[in-house]
């Protein structure tokens, strides 16, 4: 259970982000003694791996607070975050961490369902994110991309953060995540009615 909720919180980090997730991963394995990734991802922990994943990292922040960019950006991530997703699910949940003291009991026989878990829930966020961005984006004509941006860089640092560190945390997290997923949807759903409302009732007096 445990092994599958680090999973999903580093999943889900990558549905926002796609790089946070990896560094924070390559970093926890190079400077704590405790978390130790399996020798399958022990690359996200070498020096190139660090710079190269840093680098694009540093890029999609940026990227993604630029308004019009920030759309770009979300085409291109279609294809990033859910492979990112996937190696951060496989990797995260197969580390051995201070919750974690046997992660070669997770999906023994079956290597190649982290992955796939991890590339569905990775898609799951970036399609919210992206959908939500772009309401966004149309009502501020673009000004609310730096403040949107910002929050979910943060989201996504908290939860991979929580996810290597306290899992519980990051439990409680993705649960408020899907409440806020599921309050926003039904506030579009509301305003879609409203909007249908509006048109029949002009419809008629016209």
């Amino acid at each position: 259970m445990i092994e599958f909720i680090i999973g999903t919180s580093l999943a889900a980090s990558a549905g926002l982000n796609a790089w946070m997730p990896l560094f924070l991963l390559g970093l926890a394995d190079r400077l704590l003694p405790a978390m130790t990734l399996p020798s399958a991802w022990s690359w996200l922990s070498s020096d190139i791996a660090l710079w190269v994943v840093g680098v694009l990292l540093l890029l999609e922040i940026v990227a993604d607070k630029i308004p019009a960019v920030d759309s770009v950006n979300d085409v291109i991530q279609s294809i990033l975050r859910p492979a990112a997703g996937g190696i951060a699910f496989g990797a995260g949940s197969g580390a051995q961490t201070i919750a974690v003291d046997d992660p070669a009991a997770f999906f023994t026989d079956n290597t190649w369902v982290p992955v796939v878990t991890g590339i569905a829930i990775a898609l799951v966020v970036h399609v919210v994110k992206a959908t939500a961005r772009v309401a966004a984006n149309t009502t501020t004509g673009g000004l609310a991309a730096p403040v949107l941006s910002s929050v979910e860089d943060g989201a996504s640092f908290a939860l991979a953060a929580a996810a290597i560190i306290v899992p519980v945390l990051a439990a409680m997290m993705l649960v408020g995540l899907v409440v806020a997923v599921i309050v926003l949807l039904r506030r579009r759903a509301r305003r879609r009615r409203a909007r249908r409302a509006d048109h029949s009732v002009a419809g008629v007096q016209t």
